[in-house]
């Protein structure tokens, strides 16, 4: 998880790419089917990235800051896997949710899962992301 908290500073060497299998599957809040590949799987995290608020100090706890920026709250590791916990703010919405974390042995992201909650929070993030998805797409 050192890695990803390199990437979300932007300090990673080789970046987001780096980090995620060719075939890696990403689970969306909102999108039925699973998103395959990594071009996609960026494309997605790039957005989330945009639409979250993900250039906060993601070590520090959002809430207790009182900024409404992301930020992570609580972390389980377990072996190959990782849950992170994180609230935001979006649309004056309080978001929490998961970042699902699965790597191989090598420390490649091979599976990335995000849920949240509550419904007023998913559908907001669903309008931002669309949009946001939409500009990068343009881009």
């Amino acid at each position: 998880m050192d890695n990803w908290y390199l990437h979300l500073k932007g300090n990673l060497d080789g970046g987001l790419e780096s980090m995620l299998h060719p075939d890696v599957v990403f689970l969306s809040p909102v999108v039925f089917t699973p998103q395959e590949g990594r071009d996609i799987t960026m494309l997605y995290l790039t957005a989330a990235g945009g639409t979250l608020g993900g250039d906060a100090d993601v070590e520090t706890k959002a809430a207790e800051s009182g900024s409404g920026e992301f930020g992570y709250i609580k972390t389980i590791l377990q072996g190959h896997h990782a849950m992170l916990e994180f609230e935001t703010t979006v649309e004056g919405k309080y978001v929490n949710g998961v970042d699902i974390i699965t790597c191989n042995d090598d420390g490649i992201i091979t599976e990335f899962k995000v849920m949240m909650r509550p419904l007023q929070a998913v559908n907001a993030v669903h309008a931002q992301m669309g949009a946001m998805l939409e500009r990068l797409a343009k881009g």
